[in-house]
């Protein structure tokens, strides 16, 4: 049996705790001087925790050591790049959403008017100087419109301009000397793809600045608005959209309008994951008419065409079910210039007087018109003096015709 001296067995003691202290150190049952239990493996792994003070401090593992002035934004802020990007853009631009609200007039059991509460929606800052993005169903019969910026400040804002067919209206109103507004760039909307990540931010049931994020669920959407117009290549996205988010600005990740929210399809009022946008380059063409003329300059064709119904088509024994009968031109105008007919038998319809022999139009500018909405649509992006194509059927017999267009507010003087 081997002895060992008295210096031997004290230097195995000292050795024999230090490996016991060692070991419990690694497995993180020994608390350290000023650190918490609970942190003292976090700290072995490498990951945030509090030492005396409320800010973080990031404990490194050996594994990561780097300069103590190097910190990384991404190990301090425990978010994924996805929630990054939408907080980024959130911050940048819900400052440049406005809540648009409206007094409307009434009237009460005196038959006196009186100014009550109108609707509420949401818009977009396009300029600088205050010009606002917004439906015109927001503010449709408004006697004052409303801006309400970020920071709680309101202003009375005037009626620029509106397009009902779009269902577009730009307002504006005038910021104090030297505040800087916020606004939101135009995209496009050329490029877009199924599938693609969009953010929608809006006042929904009046909660200022909501962000909801989804993708583009379908594009080139014709949707009819409550108006009986169609708006042509609408976006559909599954982002939420709810009553409020009507105005408000549809963003890509770059922080840029590609739609303007406008309407969702809900048989309970509430969001189902389809809301549908306008998109943004109908928009920029609008406003552009709007800044600079104050409406929407928009060819028709100077002739009075009847919609095909049934009745109608029994009673002419016409060679087709659809499309829009011409009842009547106008003398030496334009479309009668260019050779489309009238009809010469009238008839009564309720209290409607509809003359019958006329041409039967069946597309105009290469799109078919079964319906008065299809023919505004068909036009919706034609000026005055714009020179299109016009399909009829004429004694059974399909034609063409070049047709020139005069101003729509020429037809209705």
């Amino acid at each position: 049996m081997k002895v060992y001296s008295r210096r031997q067995l004290v230097f195995f003691s000292v050795l024999s705790g230090l490996i016991v202290l060692m070991l419990a150190l690694g497995l993180g049952l020994v608390r350290l001087p000023g650190v918490p239990a609970a942190e003292a493996g976090a700290a072995a792994a490498g990951e945030i925790v509090r030492q005396g003070s409320e800010e973080p401090v990031l404990r490194q593992s050996p594994q990561s050591l780097r300069p103590a002035n190097a910190l990384n934004t991404a190990d301090l802020v425990p978010y994924t790049e996805d929630e990054r990007e939408n907080i980024s853009i959130y911050e940048q631009y819900n400052a440049a959403v406005v809540n648009v609200t409206t007094e409307v007039v009434a009237i009460n059991w005196f038959l006196e008017p009186v100014p009550q509460d109108g609707g509420s929606g949401s818009g977009s800052i396009i300029d600088t100087r205050g010009y606002v993005l917004t439906n015109n169903h927001v503010i449709e019969n408004a006697y004052r419109v409303y801006i309400n910026l970020a920071d709680g400040s309101q202003f009375e804002g005037k009626v620029v301009g509106t397009d009902s067919e779009n269902d577009i209206a730009v307002l504006k109103f005038d910021p104090p000397q030297g505040q800087e507004l916020r606004t939101i760039p135009f995209g496009s909307s050329d490029n877009l793809r199924v599938g693609q990540k969009v953010l929608a931010i809006g006042n929904p049931f009046a909660f200022e600045r909501t962000l909801t994020v989804g993708i583009v669920s379908g594009l080139g959407r014709p949707i009819q608005t409550s108006q009986q117009n169609i708006i042509r290549d609408m976006i559909q996205t599954d982002a939420s959209i709810n009553p409020g988010n009507s105005g408000g600005p549809l963003l890509d990740t770059q922080g840029r309008m590609i739609g303007i929210n406008t309407m969702i399809y809900s048989p309970s009022g509430g969001s189902v994951g389809i809301g549908f946008a306008i998109p943004v380059n109908t928009a920029k063409r609008v406003v552009a008419e709007i800044l600079q003329y104050g409406k929407v300059r928009r060819g028709r064709l100077d002739a009075t065409v009847v919609q095909l119904f049934p009745d109608l088509v029994r009673y002419a024994q016409l060679p087709v079910n659809q499309g829009l009968l011409v009842s009547r031109t106008r003398r030496s105008g334009l479309a009668e210039r260019a050779g489309l007919r009238q009809g010469t038998e009238a008839v009564r319809y309720r209290s409607t007087v509809i003359y019958l022999g006329g041409d039967i139009i069946t597309a105009v500018d290469g799109e078919k018109t079964d319906t008065y909405a299809d023919l505004f649509s068909a036009l919706e992006d034609n000026k005055p003096g714009e020179q299109v194509k016009v399909e009829i059927i004429r004694g059974g017999r399909p034609l063409t015709l070049d047709i020139t267009l005069v101003d729509r507010e020429e037809l209705s003087n």
